[in-house]
C-alpha cells in the first residue's frame, strides 16, 4: 500500500492544472457514492486527479487514490485495502476503471455500508452497467457522464477564450445567437478554430501529440473493443471481430439509413446479433443512432441514421477528406446529444427535446424546407453571425 501511496503523489505533482472540464463544477462532491463513466480518453482519471490535487494538495493524508486494474489487485482485495485506508483516518477513495476488477459493484457496496464516514468515488467505461450491475448499489450512487470536449472547451484549452467563458443553454442561442455570436467574434477567429475541432479536437489527448492523433483515436477504439468490452459483456473473440468489422463497414457508409438485412448479411451475423453489436458501439460511444421521435417497439427495432460517435472519428477513418455534410451532422448530434434528446423526423435532419427543428448546412441553404415548421431552425457551417433562424452550426459547440 505504501508503494501506491507513492505513486499517487507522483501523478497529483505530474497533473496539470490549467484546464477544467465541464462535469467538474456539475459534480456535487459531498456526495458520499459518485460514479464517473464515459468514453477511453475523455478525461475521467485527470479529473479526479485535479479535484483530489485542489483539495488537498500534492501529499494528501485522508485521501487514496488507485486503478483497479494495478498489479496489487492480483494478491488484493478491494475490501481490504479499504478497511486498511479507513482504520488509519483515511476519508475519502477514489477508484479508477472499476470494470477492470471482477465484482466490484458488490465490493463498493460492502465499503459503502461498512465504512459510514468514507466518501467514494469511481469511474468507469461508458458501458458500464451501473444500474445493472447491482440494483442496491444503484439506489446509492449518483452517476455522472463525461463527454469528450465541447469547442467551446477546446477553444480554451487551446488559450483562445479564458477559463472563465462558460456554456450557454439551447434556449439561450436559440434566443440571442447574433449578440452571442457577435462577443464571441469579438473575441477569436471562430472558423479556423472550428475545422481544427472538428479534426482533432474532441479528446483532450490531442495536447500530446497532434500529428499523431489520428491513429491514436483508431488505437483507442481498437483498446476499448478488445481489452474494456469483454470485461462488460460476456462477449467472445468472433463477436469482438464482426463489431469491428461492422463499424468499419459503418464509417465508409456515414450518415448511414440502415437496411438491416443487408447490414447483416455483410457482417455475416444474424439480424438480432447485428441489433445487438449496434447497441454496443452505441455504448462504446463509437457510434450515434439517430432514432424515430415516435416512442415504443418502434423505437427499440432500428435506428433510423447511423453516424460515427464524433468528428475526429470521421477524419481518423477516412483520411483528409471527409463528406462535409456529414460532419455538420455529425458534430450537431455529437454536441447536443449531452443534454438533449436527438430524434429523427422525415420533415428535418433532427428534432432537439421533441419540439424544435433543424436543418443542417451550408451557409447558402435556404429556409424553404422548413417554412412551414413552428420552432424550427437551420444551423449553418461557414457562418460566423446568423440572422433570425439561421445559427452559426460552430454555436452548438457551447452548450457544455
Amino acid at each position: 500500500m505504501k508503494l501506491l501511496i507513492q505513486a499517487l503523489y507522483r501523478k497529483l505533482e505530474e497533473t496539470d492544472m490549467r484546464f477544467d472540464r465541464y462535469l467538474k463544477s456539475q459534480i456535487d462532491w459531498n456526495n458520499r457514492l459518485i460514479a464517473i463513466t464515459g468514453a477511453r480518453g475523455t478525461g475521467k482519471t485527470t479529473l479526479l486527479l485535479q479535484h483530489i490535487k485542489e483539495l488537498h494538495g500534492n501529499t494528501p493524508e485522508i485521501v487514496f487514490f488507485v486503478s483497479l486494474d494495478n498489479i496489487y489487485f492480483t494478491t488484493n482485495n478491494l475490501y481490504n485495502l479499504a478497511d486498511d485506508f479507513y482504520a488509519h483516518g483515511g476519508r475519502e477513495l477514489y477508484l479508477d476503471e472499476v470494470h477492470k476488477y471482477p465484482n466490484w459493484a458488490q465490493e463498493i457496496k460492502n465499503i459503502y455500508d461498512d465504512f459510514p464516514k468514507l466518501k467514494i468515488v469511481f469511474t468507469g467505461s461508458s458501458m458500464l452497467q451501473i444500474f445493472k450491475a447491482d440494483a442496491d448499489l444503484s439506489r446509492r450512487v449518483r452517476h455522472f457522464q463525461l463527454f469528450g470536449l465541447s469547442f467551446r472547451e477546446f477553444l480554451i484549452f487551446e488559450e483562445l477564450l479564458p477559463k472563465s467563458q462558460t456554456p450557454y443553454s439551447l434556449e439561450d442561442i436559440l434566443e440571442n445567437h447574433v449578440s452571442i455570436a457577435q462577443q464571441l467574434n469579438s473575441v477569436i477567429t471562430v472558423l479556423p478554430a472550428f475545422q481544427k475541432y472538428l479534426k482533432y479536437g474532441y479528446y483532450p489527448y490531442y495536447l500530446e501529440d497532434i500529428a499523431g492523433y489520428s491513429e491514436r483515436v483508431l488505437q483507442t477504439f481498437n483498446t476499448v473493443m478488445e481489452s474494456d468490452l469483454p470485461l462488460v459483456e460476456s462477449i467472445d473473440i468472433y463477436s469482438i471481430n464482426r463489431i469491428k468489422k461492422l463499424f468499419y463497414i459503418l464509417s465508409g457508409m456515414v450518415p448511414f439509413m440502415p437496411n438491416i438485412s443487408q447490414l447483416s448479411q455483410m457482417v455475416d451475423v444474424t439480424r438480432r446479433s447485428l441489433m445487438n453489436y449496434l447497441q454496443l458501439l452505441e455504448k462504446s460511444h463509437s457510434v450515434l443512432l439517430l432514432k424515430q421521435k415516435a416512442t415504443g417497439i418502434r423505437q427499440m427495432v432500428k435506428p433510423e441514421k447511423i453516424y460515427l460517435q464524433n468528428t475526429n472519428y470521421n477524419y481518423a477513418l477516412s483520411g483528409e477528406n471527409p463528406e462535409t455534410g456529414n460532419l455538420r451532422e455529425t458534430f450537431f448530434f455529437n454536441q447536443l446529444q449531452q443534454n438533449h434528446i436527438v430524434t429523427y423526423t422525415e420533415q428535418t435532419d433532427f428534432c432537439i427535446n421533441g419540439k424544435y427543428y433543424f436543418e443542417i448546412g451550408g451557409k447558402n441553404k435556404t429556409s424553404k424546407q422548413i417554412k412551414d415548421l413552428d420552432n424550427s431552425y437551420l444551423a449553418l457551417d461557414g457562418l460566423t453571425i446568423g440572422f433570425r433562424n439561421e445559427i452559426p452550426l460552430w454555436l452548438f459547440g457551447f452548450l457544455y
